[in-house]
């Protein structure tokens, strides 16, 4: 089974415990991306990434990492992760959501409104991919980092908290809710390590501080 379908029934899943009035585990109301490191395995990646000055903007555009592309028929990326990582989500014929619940890691926000008001945010931006190593890629591989459903690149946050945030590193910006910051930085961690990706001195130090005093 494919973890589009899985996402599914999880949300029948919730969905039927709501209407049988099962109590749901305290977990639930934490849904994270998959594939966040442990710590140990965190700061193994974290020491093993090159340390670099980021590179110019020069030539940067959005469109050069083609983004929300179909990745389980018809679900597009953004979908997907609104359906992975929502509450008792309901969607019409082409995957998009109607309705559902959707907790916002980076300031502990719940939101059950207009589902336009959530972004998916990538958890790398894309304009510090480019200036970090992505420069250099395909374009199918920058469409791989951009549509990555299966790593911790990809958030289902506010579209305040996402806006804040911006294309800021750690060094630069941390999520309002502090108790996500352990998880935050090893999902930025693990991105930049399965990607190539460099990091600056700046970077680095605050990341290996939010390890050492959160995790």
């Amino acid at each position: 089974m494919s973890p589009f379908p899985r996402a599914l029934a999880a949300a029948a899943a919730a969905v039927l415990a709501a209407v049988l009035g099962w109590a749901s585990p305290a977990s639930a109301d934490h849904v994270l991306p998959p594939g966040i490191p442990g710590t140990s395995a965190a700061q193994s990646q974290l020491n093993s990434l090159t340390v670099r000055a980021k590179g110019p903007q020069t030539g940067y555009d959005r469109s050069l990492f083609p983004h929300w592309n179909v990745v389980d028929s018809p679900c597009s990326a953004r979908q997907y992760v609104l359906v992975r990582d929502g509450h008792s989500v309901v969607t019409d014929s082409r995957c998009q959501p109607t309705s559902g619940r959707w907790y916002s890691a980076f300031d502990n926000v719940w939101w059950g409104g207009d589902v336009s008001q959530i972004s998916v945010d990538h958890m790398v931006p894309l304009s510090e991919a480019w200036k970090t190593g992505a420069a250099d890629w395909t374009t199918d591989r920058r469409r791989d980092f951009a549509n990555d459903v299966d790593s911790p690149q990809l958030w289902a946050v506010t579209v305040s908290s996402n806006s804040s945030k911006g294309d800021k590193d750690p060094s630069e910006w941390m999520p309002q809710n502090r108790a996500v910051h352990c998880d935050y930085v090893k999902a930025w961690v693990n991105v930049k390590y399965r990607y190539d990706l460099t990091v600056t001195w700046s970077e680095k130090s605050s990341i290996q501080s939010t390890i050492n005093t959160a995790c």
